[in-house]
């Protein structure tokens, strides 16, 4: 008789006490998982802001400054220890953050590495010509205008995701294809020769450097057909053996566990192995 694979996540676990745009206080999200019956889970707020110039329009509203989110950040690490130890009889909790790639950011995330010892940390790119592409569509189009159109910040994305692997080394990367996020036509784009083959160096660079490949459901929660790995890029870490693990992306209780039986569905229907590396476990 064949078990059914665990849920997991390997990048999850937003909660409104430390992020702005999420809802709910940590423990809840904590608890959450626990009756969801996750052995593990990875929590990986995001990093605070390098400088006030990358400060986003909810943050500047609510008052903050980069000052402040820095603060914050050190409490979400102090709480989220104690929650680690708290529930350390019911899951396995792995405390990380999720970084950032524009100008100041990769030496902010190595002095926070150093400060506050995460035990991972998830490697992401949000951001291309210094513009926050996935806040809006509005500046997705004018990320894509300074990119000299689409195709164009495709190519920036994972040029930059590229360098971002190498300066930072992370232990698992964030929504590979987050680029996608408001392209409708994504799917050919993604597959046009100039742009696949930045994928592959990327994915070479996954693999060469022993990390995990985020299989993120939170278009899932939008209505959006597939999670960020689209299953040509799926197919292709599979087939070179990149591990590839779950992450809800939660942002709150209510996005906690919500489409991981169809992301494991996805996952067996590829041919991903299903017993899910830690991102503690370095290949």
């Amino acid at each position: 008789m064949t078990t059914a694979p665990l849920p997991v996540s390997v990048h999850g676990g937003h909660s409104g006490q430390f992020c702005n745009h999420a809802k709910n206080a940590l423990e809840e999200i904590v608890r959450a998982y626990i009756d969801l019956g996750y052995p593990w889970v990875g929590i990986t707020e995001h990093m605070p802001p390098a400088s006030e110039a990358y400060l986003y329009p909810e943050e500047k509203q609510a008052g903050l400054d980069a000052d402040a989110l820095l603060k914050r950040f050190a409490a979400y690490m102090t709480v989220c220890r104690r929650l680690q130890a708290k529930y350390a009889d019911r899951i396995e909790i792995l405390v990380g953050f999720e970084s950032e790639y524009y100008e100041g950011s990769i030496d902010l995330a190595h002095r926070l590495i150093g400060q506050f010892s995460p035990d991972y940390v998830v490697g992401s790119v949000h951001h291309v010509k210094e513009i926050p592409f996935d806040y809006s569509p509005e500046k997705y189009r004018e990320a894509a205008d300074r990119c000299g159109g689409l195709d164009g910040l495709y190519a920036a994305y994972f040029d930059q995701q590229f360098e971002m692997l190498q300066a930072l080394k992370p232990h698992v990367v964030g929504h590979l294809d987050l680029i996608r996020i408001y392209d409708p036509e994504y799917s050919v784009r993604l597959v046009k020769p100039n742009i696949w083959e930045k994928i592959l160096r990327n994915l070479e660079g996954v693999k060469r450097l022993g990390l995990i490949l985020d299989f993120n459901l939170r278009p899932l929660s939008r209505g959006e057909k597939e999670p960020y790995l689209s299953a040509p890029i799926l197919k292709q870490a599979i087939d070179m053996g990149i591990d590839v693990v779950p992450g809800d992306d939660s942002h709150g209780v209510d996005t906690i566990g919500t489409h991981m039986s169809a992301a494991i569905e996805i996952l067996q229907a590829a041919g991903a192995p299903t017993d899910w590396r830690k991102p503690v476990d370095r290949s």
